[in-house]
């Protein structure tokens, strides 16, 4: 079967991306063939492509998708054709009609959750799972200062937050995306462009600082995470959307209160296949009880992936975003 994938020769902007049509044949052992619906598009996708995280070049691009098994491989158990399934990589090759891809990667879709919510949630949801109960460990009460809160994963994490009974403070850059925020449960939305948000997080917390601070932006947000964060507390910097941190000095940590940080990846936490499971089924439950709503603000056809690439990265799509292919 001919399909659409994307794929790159060199690292750069959103026009490195282009498209060929490639033949799939039957899927080898322990591969399944998946026929997808939606894709979804995740900032790590544009360190993949414009060379913020190195790879082997030539390389596909995306690594979060949700379909249809149309066809699995010799000693593949866990999968049927016609099941429903998804999967957040690590393989990159998402953008595409269809794909072979290993089963080991793919996790079945339970009823409740359809393709669409999976393709835009996975990836994100299972980071933030990730991040608040296996790196943080935050705990009922405590107060959290969130940046890019309206972003794709920060709505989620908000949500997540609050379902868990955190205080959430959140930063922003526009008025339309604080009420994204305040819309996801966030008690305190601040300006990160214009607002002193250290003096604000400072003032909420009684001069305390938040122990902890989910820092999605990066080297544009360091030194506020630094500034709001409490004496003994953890700054998780887990995004480089304003520029990655570099050459921290560890006496820093030290002027701020013995503060700790750390950069977690995903799929360190998400290592062995029972880590895997635990991840997504909480994460399943979490949004099947409503405890977390997925949003899709933006949907772009397959091809318009460099388009889709360049509103993300200029601020423009609240929410997450999906890729849709077409099929013949």
């Amino acid at each position: 079967m001919k399909e659409t994938q994307a794929f790159i020769e060199s690292q750069g902007g959103p026009e490195v991306i282009d498209w060929r049509e490639v033949t799939l044949g039957e899927p080898g052992p322990g591969q399944v063939l998946l026929r997808q619906t939606a894709v979804g598009l995740n900032y790590i996708d544009i360190y993949h492509r414009d060379g913020t995280y190195p790879i082997p070049l030539p390389s596909g691009l995306g690594l979060e998708s949700a379909g249809e098994v149309i066809a699995v491989g010799e000693g593949v158990t866990g999968f049927q054709p016609g099941d429903r399934a998804a999967t957040f990589g690590p393989e990159r090759s998402a953008y595409a009609s269809a794909r072979l891809v290993s089963a080991a990667s793919l996790f079945k879709l339970p009823a409740t959750i359809d393709g669409e919510t999976a393709a835009a949630a996975l990836l994100k949801t299972c980071t933030v799972e990730m991040l608040v109960e296996r790196c943080a460990k935050v705990e009922a009460g405590w107060p959290v200062l969130v940046h890019a809160a309206a972003g794709g994963v920060g709505l989620i994490l908000t949500q997540w937050l609050k379902a868990i009974g955190a205080t959430v403070i959140g930063t922003v850059s526009t008025d339309a995306k604080a009420q994204a925020a305040r819309d996801a449960g966030a008690d305190h939305v601040l300006m990160y462009k214009t607002d002193d948000v250290a003096a604000h997080v400072r003032e909420i917390t009684d001069g305390q600082g938040v122990p902890a601070t989910f820092d999605g932006i990066g080297m544009a947000t360091w030194e506020v995470s630094l500034k709001a964060t409490a004496r003994r507390g953890l700054i998780v910097s887990y995004g480089n959307a304003g520029g990655p941190v570099t050459g921290v000095n560890l006496g820093v940590l030290a002027q701020h209160g013995s503060q700790f940080v750390t950069r977690p990846t995903l799929f360190d936490y998400y290592l062995h296949p029972g880590e895997r499971a635990a991840g997504a089924a909480r994460v399943f439950e979490m949004i099947a009880s409503g405890a977390v709503k997925i949003t899709v603000g933006q949907r772009y056809g397959l091809q318009d992936a460099a388009r889709a690439h360049a509103d993300l990265q200029a601020g423009r799509t609240t929410g997450s975003s999906l890729l849709i292919p077409e099929h013949r």
